[in-house]
């Protein structure tokens, strides 16, 4: 008689799963070449030829550009990085809204607090978990100014219809990429679907450089406002000859040579390692949908996902017991991933908690002790951030969705089959869960 491991049976899988790291031999010789030269950066924060950055950096940023088709690239430091820049370039400030998604990385709203502007958050469609287009529709007031769209675990927004939508109410859209590069939209790369798309390059994404982010544009004037934010603006606008001044205080945004020389190796592998990761996707859904009580999650239309994690349906009346309980016994018949041990079975409940259940939102505290920007007295908006506000993004949170990271590349099908092994295991011994 076959026992859960969770009641003291036999695991499916003692072994680590492989580690995903995709960094060789390649980005090695890189970083040996810049620590040669001796230059690890050559940024200057004045208006000098240096105010661009260094050979791989510069390097970097025009590879970036041709990949993805755009006129600028401009790199820095993190995704989050780019969020701010993008917000500021914008032209956000005190008193605006900008409409955001409640379902991913914490930046990608904090970015409007960043220019002490209001985070208004939409709801998400529940096959594809990007913002909804008629939840943005209806949020949007003569206070909105910018919309920030999220490509959610490798899915591309509804560019088409969000984009018109901007276009009707004059907004600008930022893109969030940080987990989508090389999905495509109608043949379009994600990134660069809105006025302003930002990709990552932290270590967990698919390419990466240990932390970094890439901006990308093909507005001339917003290019320019990127490039001052991210290296100190204040003392560069005069001398360059920048005479608007709205939210020209820069910051240190800037990217190493050595972290460029990574992401420009990295870069090379984007295409090779996407392709086996969707592979990958193919093979493990295929299998997944057999069991009776998992929904393998949809792909948008005309899209090309990435696949940064795989998002799957959990139907509790099917299954007879909670999701919770269904995760929790999986996990114990699997094991962490290689380096990354301390974290876990990569199968948790849900992605992120909806971001406006954090305690800024909540108890409305931001900047200072007056609570800006949600107290600020340029702000004449009603705030709402009860929980209910989005019910699709709660229902898939805490009732649903199911996400996991065993379709990384350095999985193969014999580690999948481990995977499938124990979801089909809990399946056919859930009633000792009951």
């Amino acid at each position: 008689m076959t026992v859960l491991a969770i009641n003291g049976g036999t695991k499916v899988r003692e072994k680590l799963f492989p580690a995903y790291n995709p960094i060789g031999e390649e980005e090695k010789e890189a970083v040996d070449k810049v620590i040669e030269k001796g230059k690890l950066s050559r940024f200057l924060g004045v208006w000098h030829e240096d105010f661009y950055g260094g050979d791989e950096v510069r390097a970097l940023e025009k590879e970036w550009a041709e990949k993805f088709g755009v006129k600028h690239a401009i790199s820095v430091n993190s995704a989050t990085s780019a969020l701010y820049c993008a917000v500021g370039a914008a032209g956000i400030g005190p008193g605006d809204e900008v409409i955001v998604s409640p379902y991913t990385m914490t930046a990608s709203a904090s970015a409007a607090l960043v220019y002490n502007a209001v985070p208004v958050f939409a709801d998400i469609e529940e096959e594809y978990f990007c913002l909804d287009p008629k939840s943005i529709e209806e949020k949007i007031t003569e206070r909105t100014k910018a919309i920030i769209v999220v490509d959610i675990m490798g899915q591309p927004y509804d560019a088409d219809t969000i984009n018109a939508i901007a276009k009707k109410h004059n907004l600008i859209v930022i893109e969030d990429a940080a987990q989508a590069p090389g999905a495509m939209y109608k043949g379009k790369y994600a990134g660069t679907l809105g006025d302003i798309g930002i990709y990552s390059l932290n270590y967990h994404k698919h390419i990466h450089s240990g932390e970094g982010g890439v901006i990308v544009t093909d507005n001339d004037e917003l290019a320019e406002r990127l490039t001052l934010i991210r290296n100190h603006a204040e003392a560069v606008v005069e001398a360059k000859g920048v005479h608007n001044l709205v939210n020209m205080i820069g910051f240190n945004y800037r990217m190493t040579e050595i972290e460029a020389a990574i992401a420009r190796e990295q870069l090379k592998k984007l295409d090779y390692l996407l392709e086996a990761r969707l592979k990958n996707v193919e093979y493990i859904s295929k299998k997944l949908s057999e069991i009776p009580c998992i929904e393998v999650s949809k792909i948008r239309e005309h899209c090309k996902h990435s696949f940064y994690i795989q998002a799957l349906k959990f139907k509790k009346e099917i299954a007879g017991i909670s999701r919770e309980k269904f995760i929790e016994a999986i996990n114990a018949e699997l094991a962490p991933f290689e380096m990354r041990e301390n974290e876990g079975v990569k199968l948790s409940g849900g992605y992120v908690r909806p971001l406006y259940l954090q305690p800024i939102y909540q108890k409305l505290v931001g900047y200072g002790e007056t609570g800006c920007p949600f107290k600020c007295p340029m702000y004449k908006g009603t705030l709402n951030y009860n929980k209910g506000i989005c019910p699709s993004c709660e229902k898939m949170h805490f009732e649903e969705l199911m996400t996991h990271e065993f379709i990384v590349p350095s999985m193969t099908n014999k580690e999948m089959d481990d995977v499938v092994e124990a979801f089909k295991k809990v399946w056919e011994n859930r009633r000792e869960l009951q």
